[in-house]
């Protein structure tokens, strides 16, 4: 049987990186191509993955993107979930597949795409009461508002499964808040929390968003990148147990969290290391969140409710990783040490 190929964006990147370590560790007989944007960085990574095939690009290098998809059997983008030219590179080489030889798609977008009522009121740090989940609530998720963040790339994806269902299968994977150490061969830090703690090291001083009653959920990178592994397992075996297409959306979390606690632990973590003179927080203006950080009212003064049932039931997917709150020391270390204060 001829070897599973398999074609990856954002290799070098977080989440991309760590995918790209679980799927080359479960299997290293595959044939991996990976997009790398710049010479040094591919060979870096060719040296650490003698096995993976480096094709030199970025994501707007649409006809190496629609080359690599349409030789593909197995697609995981994880670059940019708001970068429209590289899905529509996708999307198009996806459209040289057949009923025999179908194209498995496994597609990141984020959690930021259920935020939409706090981008509309533009009121932040509130507790809101609706909640998603990826498996009474599929359709739903596959036909959430055009003015949702991310939506626009979501449904060039969910399109390209619809215009072929027989020979396009999608699945779109989506993650909340990430953190943890990443495994790749490029960036292994997250965003949101370590921005949060960067932000009060900078400031001095704790703080809240608003009233710090927002809620999110949570996922560890590595966590992560084992429900794409389990699609990619499900795609090289025709399917698997794994839905795509009409039922393919895959919210990836491991329970919630409420922004005003991690807002307290970075604090109370950055005093206990004598990083900060109090471990109180104090509530601060939108402004100052944003002078803080351009994008700290969406980081951590959002909502977004989404409950994942799907890899769950039907993959197995069991994550067991220590949650973001455990790990707030040593995001709080890592970013000391960055501002040059451990």
């Amino acid at each position: 049987m001829a070897p599973v190929k398999a074609f990856l964006t954002g290799a070098t990147g977080y989440i991309g990186g760590d995918v790209f370590y679980a799927v080359t560790q479960a299997h290293p007989d595959w044939e991996i191509s990976v997009l790398v944007r710049n010479k040094e960085k591919g060979a870096k990574l060719a040296s650490e993955y003698p096995n993976a095939r480096v094709v030199q690009g970025d994501l707007d290098s649409a006809a190496v993107i629609e080359e690599e998809t349409k030789n593909a059997d197995i697609v995981f983008h994880c670059a940019d979930c708001d970068h429209v030219a590289s899905a529509t590179a996708i999307a198009k080489g996806a459209s040289h597949h057949t009923a025999e030889k179908p194209v498995w798609i496994i597609h990141t977008s984020g959690t930021g795409i259920l935020t939409v009522e706090d981008f509309r009121t533009n009121t932040w740090g509130l507790e809101r009461s609706k909640q998603h989940d990826d498996w009474d609530g599929v359709d739903e998720l596959l036909n959430l508002p055009d003015d949702s963040l991310h939506r626009n790339v979501d449904k060039i994806i969910i399109e390209a499964g619809k215009r072929a269902p027989d020979s396009v299968k999608v699945a779109i994977v989506c993650p909340p808040t990430i953190y943890g150490p990443g495994r790749g061969p490029g960036n292994q830090k997250s965003v949101q929390a370590y921005w949060l703690a960067a932000a009060v090291l900078k400031r001095k001083k704790g703080f809240l968003v608003g009233e710090g009653k927002n809620v999110w959920h949570q996922i560890h990178v590595q966590d992560l990148s084992d429900l794409y592994r389990l699609l990619g397992d499900a795609a090289a075996t025709g399917g698997g147990n794994a839905t795509w297409n009409d039922k393919g959306y895959y919210l990836a979390e491991n329970g919630p969290f409420v922004w005003g606690d991690v807002q307290r632990a970075v604090a109370k973590a950055a005093y206990d290391k004598k990083l900060i003179a109090s471990p109180d927080v104090e509530p601060i203006s939108d402004a100052d969140v944003t002078k803080l950080n351009e994008f700290g009212l969406y980081a951590w003064g959002s909502s977004s409710r989404g409950w994942s049932h799907r890899g769950k039931k039907l993959l197995g997917w069991s994550p067991s990783k220590p949650s973001l709150l455990e790990l707030i020391p040593s995001i709080v270390d890592i970013e000391a040490k960055q501002e040059g204060l451990a």
